[in-house]
């Protein structure tokens, strides 16, 4: 796979800071305005403190010492300790109140945002890699940690600092603060010149890290065909190229840094040794003492503190904002599929389906998959839907299941329109196996019982059995509770797809899907399957995608797909008289041993 598909645009356009991104955070930490207000007073409290000991550095140089006033400079040495200690205290309570505010909304935006994905479309997925929608909720998520507790809180209590301190300078000497603040302008005006190419660095670095993660999920999820197929140090190579590219665009957003804080480092000691020497040559004409100028020196440096944490700490929020403007990208994403508003409850169903004049594609750039699918299908019909790949089978499944909705025509259950119908009230009366049998981390019983969260074990057990999953379970030491791991990795294809074929059935459903769901098992485990399902098909509206021909023989009726259109219909028998495209996929599949009577019988269709 190219790693190109993995890349986005990594020269993003210049947009500058987005404030509405900003003030939609903020609404996260509403629920939590008390404990921030507790926070803003502890701050305010500790810059006091702070704000104090230089005037206690005049009050013992001037009183204490010039003095010779040891009662003075004593009580300036407790002074100092006790500032020194509540603030200590100050400071302990603000870290620790803003780390669990800041988790708190972390939480809720995690939480959010897990559950807004629970609700998107499949069309959402179908266009984005795993990775990158694991970045979102991860690394996107803990970013937003730097936006609370390294930047806005940072931001907050140093301009609560620098508010104070100039307040203290003009009070101590109005002409010592303004020469201070001469310098100023020209700071703002380099953070302001580079800043466009620090916003815009830091949201390329948070897109190469999403590619990163992208390609390791897929890295890791394909292993098993990476080492199959040697591509181990093809697939290196990508990864190489992947992280090179983070790297460049990692020190490209530095590079701005490193030219912006050591500038605004130079001013910062103009303006020191201009206060400096005019503090001097006020002292030297009397207008000073020595204490006032060595405590306004003091709230000098406290003055450049600020400003250098603020301007630093705007490269975190940079990264963080990019990471905001991801996580409300995906926020803003509303679900294609959605229920009316005056959506009805689907009663018990019959198990009808019909489609009518159904065209759909998943794309308006690729077109349609189906062109104007019309069938009926009665309850308790099992239907077979046969065709090459890419014919539009697993389609018609979908639109079934309404996870898309058809650009033409319209699907009905039972004569409701899917589109006028509560989502749940239509998925809880189906069940489908699909060929890639998709299992939990948890326990067979889990797994199984996943259709039916209030199933009990007497349930699970009698669904196990009635498609034989106990004949290899009740090997195993733990039984049901045996853990499967990610995807099921411990157990065969085979084992796999009857949990899946079990865990469908417990559902009770009115309407069966199996998507390929024989296709990948051998021989055994397949008359496993079939034996169980004559029995388990009873009664029921039944869908089945297969490209062995030799289950599908009793199917109802057999709908030939090709090209988006049902191209022929009917039972075994009736296809192979018309000797048409069915005819020639069964001779096709079964030349080696076809008889003159008819082929192999599936036990169940």
């Amino acid at each position: 796979m190219a790693a190109d598909q993995y890349e986005e645009l990594e020269e993003a356009e210049q947009r500058p800071f987005n404030y509405v991104y900003l003030r939609r955070m903020l609404r996260y930490a509403h629920p939590y305005r008390r404990q921030m207000v507790l926070v803003i007073l502890v701050m305010v409290v500790g810059t006091m403190l702070r704000l104090a000991e230089p005037y206690l550095l005049r009050t013992a140089v001037d009183e204490g010492i010039s003095g010779r006033n040891l009662k003075i400079l004593s009580l300036v040495a407790v002074l100092w300790f006790v500032f020194q200690l509540a603030g200590a205290v100050m400071e302990h309570v603000r870290i620790r109140i803003l780390n669990q505010t800041g988790q708190n909304i972390l939480f809720d935006l995690r939480q959010e945002l897990f559950n807004h994905l629970q609700w998107l479309s499949l069309r959402f997925y179908d266009g984005r890699p795993v990775g990158r929608i694991m970045s979102r909720v991860t690394s996107d998520v803990e970013a937003i940690n730097n936006l609370i507790n390294m930047g806005l809180a940072t931001i907050v209590s140093q301009a609560v600092s620098l508010i104070g301190i100039i307040v203290v300078m003009f009070a101590l000497n109005v002409r010592l603060a303004l020469m201070s603040f001469a310098v100023v302008p020209g700071m703002v005006w380099i953070v302001t010149r580079l800043r466009p190419k620090m916003e815009t660095g830091w949201r390329n670095v948070r897109r190469a890290g999403s590619n990163i993660n992208t390609h390791l999920n897929e890295s890791i999820t394909g292993i098993r065909v990476i080492q199959a197929f040697c591509q181990e140090r093809t697939n290196l190579a990508k990864f190489d190229g992947l992280n090179d590219t983070y790297y460049d665009t990692f020190m490209r957003a530095i590079k701005a840094e490193i030219v912006v804080w050591p500038l605004v480092d130079i001013f910062g000691m103009v303006g020191t040794c201009l206060v400096i020497w005019l503090g001097a040559w006020m002292v030297l004409h009397g207008e000073l003492t020595l204490g006032y100028i060595l405590a306004f020196t003091d709230y000098l440096w406290r003055f450049w503190e600020p400003i250098s944490a603020i301007s630093r700490v705007y490269s975190r929020v940079l990264s963080a904002m990019a990471s905001a403007e991801r996580i409300f990208e995906y926020l803003d994403t509303q679900p294609e599929i959605t229920e009316a508003a005056n959506a009805q409850h689907l009663p018990a169903l019959r198990g009808e389906v019909r489609f009518e004049g159904v065209s759909f594609g998943y794309s308006e750039t690729d077109g349609y998959v189906l062109h104007n699918v019309n069938f009926q299908v009665d309850p308790g019909q099992t239907v077979a839907l046969v065709g090459p790949t890419g014919a539009g089978k697993t389609s018609i499944i979908n639109l079934l299941m309404r996870f898309y909705d058809p650009q033409e025509g319209r699907i009905l259950v039972d004569g409701y329109d899917l589109r006028d119908v509560k989502l749940k009230s239509l998925r809880s009366q189906m069940a489908v196996v699909l060929q890639d049998s998709f299992l939990f981390s948890g326990s067979i019983a889990e797994n199984i019982g996943y259709s039916q969260p209030s199933a009990s074990l007497d349930d699970i057990v009698r669904v196990a059995r009635a498609v034989q999953v106990d004949q290899f379970v009740e090997r195993f030491e733990d039984g049901y509770d045996r853990q499967v791991k990610e995807r099921g990795t411990r157990l065969s294809v085979g084992q796999r797809q009857l949990i899946s074929f079990s865990r469908a059935l417990l559902a009770n459903p009115r309407i069966l899907i199996l998507d390929e769901a024989t296709s990948s098992v051998d021989s055994q485990t397949e008359r496993m399957i079939q034996s169980a399902m004559k029995t388990l098909l009873e009664g029921r509206t039944a869908f089945v995608i297969a490209h062995r021909l030799s289950t599908i023989q009793r199917a109802d009726c057999i709908f030939v797909i090709e090209d988006g259109q049902i191209v022929e219909r009917g039972t075994h028998q009736e296809l192979m008289a018309v000797g048409g495209a069915y005819s020639l996929l069964y001779q096709r599949q079964f030349a080696d041993w076809i008889t003159e009577d008819e082929g192999p019988e599936m036990a169940a269709l």
